[in-house]
């Protein structure tokens, strides 16, 4: 089976965009915390695309 290991950045920066947007959005003042809420959906989705891309490497093409 083959492996996307190039996308294993992809899936830490998502998750480090949701670790970092989750807890900002409930610290920072009101119009900031919009923004960190946007950071958390994508994160989210490039945690989702970098393991689609992962395990189904040609997926998209």
């Amino acid at each position: 089976m083959k492996f996307g290991y190039p996308y294993i950045l992809l899936v830490v920066a998502g998750l480090a965009g949701m670790a970092w947007g989750l807890s900002a959005s409930h610290r920072l003042k009101k119009p900031l915390d919009t923004a960190a809420a946007l950071v958390v959906l994508f994160g989210v989705i490039a945690f989702v695309i970098g393991i689609l891309l992962i395990f189904i490497p040609g997926f998209f093409r």
